[in-house]
């Protein structure tokens, strides 16, 4: 059976699928037939057993990636050996013959409901954990696989509905073969992801979930966007064939990863670095990368229960800017809204949620929440070279009331004795309005950076998350490279810093022409550095000017991919 979807991140992959499903099932109510009861205590207990075991094998995976997430997992096992729960799930069983599985949600429900309506921030914030016991409880009551991410054994090929945020938060990348998905798009999460590790992704696959099975052998190729389900052996050999190819080609690239980026006619390109979690893993790549170009914050915030502390900010913040020494490491704001959302966080339903309260939007609603970000930021500032940038800005009110509360935590800290250091601030272009006024955005701050991921789709109105609609999100529209040719422009006029971090800083095809419209900074995943350094290795800064000019010649997508070889 041949599937078919968009091909995000390049490479082949051949391997059994493991099917990632975070459907919860709701037991229904039922009771124990007479002299059953003891039977479905010890099962209970059994389980129970096994849920501390799973525990500890996910905690002490993630305790050598990033000690203070483990943490997480000593709150679950405490949940398990709650002793109310403990006292009223055999009662339940024995004196009033609920079933096991039954009495297991149905106590776990009471619990959560009055941790619900808790007036207590932190004692509410603690719902999500028993929610996640709860649903493990239940699995192992059936008899299900665990399906963390983090735990996988054996190398695979991951099949979900929707990669989520949360659900990448401590996986373990070095298992998984190719990411595959029914929904999803080309700067979803899941290719961001599946681009900074170079895992082979095909997203937007219809009706994945409902073809596909657990363990089937499976043939990728992602950069044609095809899946083929239980493949022939001479398609397998074909598969490995070409996998061949395309490892040989990224062998090529990669001597080039420790060279600098310069063109053939030598002008010298900064090559950022786009982090999320900041483990050692990520930032390995600061010895051949000029700068983190992009360090998304929010990462800190998800797939834990509780807001990370000031201190806690400080430390990982401390830690990369000591990594990249006087390299400059812009760290985003908290970025949260659209496709990533805090459980612990209130935050009141939207009807189209990109369009809403997200990035410094959600920022200068929550005070309190920025504010312990921003002073962990700036404290870290004495240790290395801070470019602090604010998301999702849409006019100049926005950054002139960030730069305001940024003012007051300086004045905080000074009254507190506390020292900072130097740091500039700055802005994502990424919403139309204030890339047609780059030029007075300039004025207000220090740096910009383009993202390319929401710049193009609120420029052609194309949700990237609904596959139903990326025939619209066109990332080679021509509105495109003519906002960046703007941008760019104003920025260099201005004599202020500006780089692209979205998915097109990333793409060694259009690099060229991003080039030759005025970029010298660009910033990507590690995984994309050699192919990019290739791409421009190849390339006089006459050249550049010239596929530039021929691309703002144009008028449809279609036109521009062909010119590009697409």
């Amino acid at each position: 059976m041949i599937l078919k979807g968009k091909g995000v991140a390049p490479g082949i992959a051949v391997g059994h699928i493991y099917v990632y499903d975070e459907k919860f099932v709701i037991p229904s109510e039922s009771l124990v037939p007479q002299g059953e009861e003891q039977a479905h205590l010890d099962r209970y207990y059994s389980i129970k057993k096994e849920a501390l075991d799973e525990i500890d094998k996910i905690k002490y995976s993630v305790e050598s990636v990033d000690p203070i997430k483990a943490e997480i997992f000593t709150a679950h096992k405490e949940i398990v050996e709650d002793i109310t729960i403990n006292d009223e799930i055999p009662t339940r069983i024995l004196k009033e013959h609920w079933a096991g599985d039954w009495a297991i949600y149905q106590v776990y429900e009471t619990v959560l409901g009055v941790l619900r309506k808790t007036p207590d921030q932190h004692i509410a914030e603690r719902a999500a954990d028993f929610d996640d016991i709860r649903a493990m409880l239940l699995r192992l009551w059936y008899g299900k696989k665990s399906n963390s991410l983090s735990s996988l054994k054996e190398p695979c090929i991951i099949a979900v509905r929707e990669l989520k945020p949360s659900s990448t938060a401590n996986f373990n990348s070095g298992k998984i073969l190719a990411i595959l998905t029914e929904k999803g798009g080309v700067t979803s999460h899941a290719a961001i992801i599946a681009k900074s590790y170079g895992i082979p992704a095909v997203l937007g696959i219809d009706g994945l979930l409902s073809i596909v099975k657990q363990e089937q052998l499976c043939a990728v190729d992602a950069s044609e966007g095809t899946v083929i389900i239980d493949p022939e052996k001479d398609i397998v050999k074909e598969y490995k064939g070409k996998s061949g190819i395309y490892n040989r080609d990224r062998k090529d690239a990669e001597t080039f990863q420790k060279r600098e980026a310069i063109t053939a006619c030598g002008v010298k390109i900064d090559i950022g670095l786009n982090i999320s979690n900041a483990n050692d893993e990520e930032l390995n790549a600061q010895s051949y990368t000029d700068a983190v170009g992009l360090f998304r914050t929010e990462f800190l915030y998800i797939g834990r229960n509780t807001l990370p502390s000031e201190e806690e900010q400080f430390l990982t913040y401390k830690k990369v800017l000591k990594c990249f020494g006087k390299r400059p490491v812009i760290l985003r704001v908290l970025d949260i809204g659209g496709d990533k959302q805090l459980p612990y966080l209130e935050q009141k339903h939207e009807d189209n949620p990109f369009l809403g309260i997200r990035g410094i939007r959600l920022c200068l609603n929550n005070p309190d929440l920025f504010k312990t970000q921003l002073r962990a930021a700036i404290r870290a500032s004495l240790y290395g070279n801070l470019w602090l940038m604010l998301p999702m800005i849409g006019s100049i009110d926005d950054i002139r009331k960030a730069k305001e509360i940024i003012a007051e935590i300086k004045d905080e800290l000074k009254k507190e004795k506390i020292q900072f250091g130097e740091f500039k601030i700055g802005i994502m272009i990424e919403v139309p309005s204030i890339a047609m006024i780059a030029s007075l955005a300039a004025k207000e701050v220090d740096f910009a950076s383009i993202g390319s991921n929401d710049l193009c789709q609120y420029s052609c109105a194309a949700d990237r998350m609904n596959a139903a609609v990326e025939p619209y999100y066109q990332s080679y529209h021509p509105s495109m490279f003519r906002l960046i040719k703007e941008t760019v422009s104003a920025f260099n006029n201005a004599k202020k810093s500006i780089s692209i971090c979205g998915e097109l800083g990333s793409d060694s095809l259009v690099i060229p022409a991003l080039i030759g419209l005025g970029l010298r900074k660009f910033s990507m995943g590690a995984a994309s550095v050699a192919v990019v350094k290739r791409a421009i290795a190849s390339i006089t800064l006459a050249q550049t000017e010239e596929i530039a000019k021929k691309i703002l010649g144009f008028s449809t997508a279609s036109e521009i991919e062909k010119f590009l070889g697409l």
